[in-house]
Order: structure tokens, then C-alpha cells, then sequence
């Protein structure tokens, strides 16, 4: 996984917990459920580069 994909994941991920605060706090369901997702997807794309990187470790 390169440096800019982690970055990026993490980011993804950030943003989203970010969302779903903001969307705690003001009681917007769907702000809430958005950050969830991003963040979700932050960790399925980190998922993929780990499987991509053990393949290219063979």
C-alpha cells in the first residue's frame, strides 16, 4: 500500500467520524449515517491494498 493510498484511507475515514459527530450532535440522522459510510468505505479500500500488497509480496 503506498503512502498516498493510507493517506487517503485515513482521510476517508476521518472525515467520516467527523460526519457522524456532527450528525450526533445536531440529531441529523442522515449526516450521522454518511459518516458511517465513509468510514466504511476508508475500510474496505484499506482491505483491498492489504490483499493487493500480500499478493505482490509472492
Amino acid at each position: 500500500m503506498g503512502l498516498g493510498d493510507k493517506i487517503e484511507n485515513a482521510a476517508d475515514k476521518a472525515g467520516g467520524k467527523g460526519k457522524e459527530a456532527a450528525g450526533n450532535a445536531s440529531g441529523d440522522e442522515s449526516l450521522k449515517a454518511e459518516g458511517q459510510t465513509d468510514q466504511t468505505k476508508g475500510d474496505l479500500k484499506q482491505a483491498g491494498e492489504k490483499v493487493k500488497d500480500a499478493f505482490k509480496k509472492d
